[in-house]
């Protein structure tokens, strides 16, 4: 790793201390230029002097969202300059959300393992989305259970015989629209008396030993239950 110079962004002088501990002590070719507490200060020492790596801290004052357009606006005018976040928003998914959407090229959590040579190292060798392993924990658990739902979802497709057509009708089901409304959408090309009938032969895939009625809610339920649609991805389709 050649020498570059940084930036860190940090409004709580305990925190600040050890970071720099941190870079001092196993980071040498790291030259800190400036420290920053607030924006003000930030943009104040931007120009003065542009670096090579930004640690950003997304908790400025009390604010979690000043970090975020820290972060896209330094994108915005320096492309080329990396920005690594070192955050102790171990909670806030929304907020690594938002972060890497305002162009972030990482994210360290304050807690595990805290900030490596090996992270920093990634980042300015050009590596993108750089996460220790508290982050890539929660990462991996979602991966794992979006590729189960989806697996679910398949062996229901093919177990009960579900076609493309039935699991529109059962999603716009679930999204509250009539049997009338979904005759009209496009792509769908049955009428209300054949959704009705596709309705009680799904009635009859789904619910092979029901005694009594089953009505559309009731329905639309199962399909949830065995993963037939999603109700994270619930999404009406172009009228």
């Amino acid at each position: 790793m050649q020498n570059f110079k940084v930036i860190i962004v940090e409004d709580v002088p305990l925190e600040l201390k050890g970071t720099e501990g941190i870079i001092r002590n196993e980071i040498p070719e790291a030259e800190v230029i400036g420290t920053a507490g607030s924006e003000i200060d930030y943009w104040r020492l931007m120009k003065k002097q542009v670096p090579d790596l930004v640690l950003l801290d997304l908790g400025l004052g009390g604010s979690t969202t000043v970090g975020v357009e820290i972060c896209r606006q330094t994108k915005e005018l320096h492309p080329q300059l990396k920005v690594l976040i070192f955050t102790g928003e171990i909670l806030n998914e929304k907020l690594w959300v938002d972060v890497l959407d305002a162009g972030a090229d990482g994210i360290i959590l304050k807690t595990g393992e805290l900030l490596t040579r090996h992270d920093v190292s990634a980042v300015m060798d050009g590596k993108q989305l750089v996460f220790n392993e508290p982050i890539l924990r929660k990462i991996v658990e979602r991966f794992k259970r979006s590729v189960s739902s989806q697996l679910a979802k398949q062996e229901a497709l093919i177990g009960y015989e579900i076609d493309e057509y039935d699991e529109r009708f059962l999603r716009h089901l679930a999204l509250g629209y009539t049997k009338d409304q979904i005759a009209q959408l496009r792509g769908m090309p049955f009428g209300v008396k054949s959704l009705e009938k596709r309705q009680n032969e799904l009635v009859q895939k789904l619910f092979p030993n029901a005694t009594g009625g089953v009505n559309a809610t009731r329905l639309v339920v199962r399909a949830l239950e065995l993963r037939i649609i999603d109700i994270d991805t619930l999404e009406a389709d172009e009228e």
